[in-house]
């Protein structure tokens, strides 16, 4: 078969090694340990049609653009969905409810954000495995209690492509008195680019006249981060 014609195979959660299924590693690193697809994929527990229940979470935050678009769809938008049938979709939303009524009755127990490595560990998990660029931004309320962590954009990020008043749009929208903007590099080295420097520049700037402070840039990296804070790039 040509190469440009092979279906890559399809893994059950069953056929992967012990260490890598979703509900072990929870068992033995803790939450915090998995990404969001993974997490999803221990709540809806299987898949359906040769397809994976951790493909099928995969496929479902593409889908809604991130977890954000998930925990907001509707209860018909999300029956309508391959493998999404009435008790998938009730487990789904139970759980989104749960969280946004623990952020009501806790907001305390939201993640504090007093470094860069705090941030860069909150996103590492899921955005050093990512196959293509991404943004996102860290809203953070007075006390850097993170308030959501949107994605903004997809795709290769640089300054031709940024538009500055998108990225502050949902800061905007949700009151956040300050941010880090994030975004990963899929090679796995989190180096600035020059670009990096001057998007950070134009975020630094936008920032001022907004009133909301841009705390930080990371760039993340497999396993590592590189904070342009820090290394005093973007920011005067």
């Amino acid at each position: 078969m040509p190469e440009q014609n092979r279906v890559p195979p399809r893994y059950t959660i069953r056929e992967l090694p012990a260490s890598e299924r979703p509900r072990e590693r929870l068992q033995h690193h803790g939450a915090h340990a998995l990404s969001n697809s993974e997490l999803l994929a221990i709540i809806l527990r299987t898949g359906v049609g040769g397809e994976s229940v951790l493909d099928m979470a995969k496929r479902l935050l593409v889908a809604y653009e991130g977890l954000g678009g998930l925990a907001r769809a509707s209860f018909g938008q999300l029956t309508q969905e391959h493998g999404l049938g009435v008790a998938k979709t009730a487990q789904l939303q139970a759980a989104f409810e749960l969280g946004r009524r623990l952020l009501v009755v806790s907001p305390d127990e939201r993640p504090q954000i007093t470094s860069p490595a705090d941030a860069a560990n909150l996103l590492m998990p899921e955005m050093g495995l990512l196959e293509q660029e991404e943004l996102r931004t860290v809203l953070l309320d007075t006390k850097h209690h993170v308030l959501d962590s949107p994605t903004v954009y997809k795709g290769n990020v640089n300054t031709s492509v940024i538009r500055v008043g998108e990225l502050f749009r949902e800061a905007v929208r949700v009151n956040c008195v300050a941010l880090i903007v994030v975004h990963n590099h899929p090679s796995g080295d989190p180096t600035p680019s020059p670009d990096d420097v001057r998007v950070t520049e134009q975020i630094v700037q936008a920032g001022k006249l907004l009133d909301i402070e841009v705390l930080d840039h990371l760039i993340i990296g497999r396993q590592r981060y590189v904070s342009l804070k820090e290394r005093g790039l973007g920011f005067s």
